[in-house]
């Protein structure tokens, strides 16, 4: 029920799969929020700057009635381009 919590935790686990992929958040060009409460991502949105130093992706903010568990409050899907 902690949703700054979850934001956290998705963008700690997304943090992992780029690096395991030898890439950062830099290198992300797509991002999708996908949140069942948007006035909470809205109140926490600013937690984003400490994610994206450089310039934000492209993307969308979804309002969704549900998503893969009931617990769950808020689901990320990135998109990266790796520079060569």
């Amino acid at each position: 029920g902690d949703f700054e919590q979850q934001m956290k935790n998705c963008y700690a686990d997304l943090d992992k799969i780029l690096k395991h992929y030898g890439c950062t958040f830099d290198d992300v060009i797509v991002e999708n929020v996908f949140t069942t409460n948007m006035s909470l991502f809205l109140e926490h949105a600013a937690y984003r700057n400490t994610i994206y130093t450089k310039q934000f992706p492209t993307g969308s903010w979804l309002g969704v009635k549900e998503l893969a568990l009931p617990e769950f409050m808020i689901e990320i899907e990135l998109e990266v381009h790796k520079k060569e």
